[in-house]
């Protein structure tokens, strides 16, 4: 994946991401907080769990891998609103994290 195209994950990311935000706005009159947000997205990474189970065959349930596709991508939409919220430019973290990890070997 070439940098702009991550870009442009991140640019959508975050558009969507602001659309969810007007829709709080209309339910609940506010916007979800970043501890909110953190929970949508444990609550997702639980979700991956469980498709990995079903996927590996250790937990029964019907038509998983689509959910399991879903819930990874999702996760990855998390983890870049949350850095963004939070004012972390993913893309330097990534590449400090992958740096960082590969000179452990």
């Amino acid at each position: 994946m070439t940098n702009d195209n991550f870009d442009e994950i991140i640019e959508r990311s975050i558009k969507i991401r602001k659309s969810y935000h007007q829709l709080e706005l209309k339910q609940n009159g506010k916007v979800w907080t970043i501890e909110q947000d953190a929970l949508g997205f444990l609550s997702d990474a639980g979700l991956v769990g469980r498709n990995t189970m079903s996927h590996e065959k250790t937990w029964s349930k019907a038509n998983s891998d689509e959910e399991l596709e879903h819930k990874l991508a999702e996760s990855i939409w998390w983890i870049i609103n949350l850095s963004d919220r939070m004012d972390i430019d993913i893309k330097v973290a990534m590449e400090n994290f992958l740096s960082k990890t590969e000179n452990l070997f």
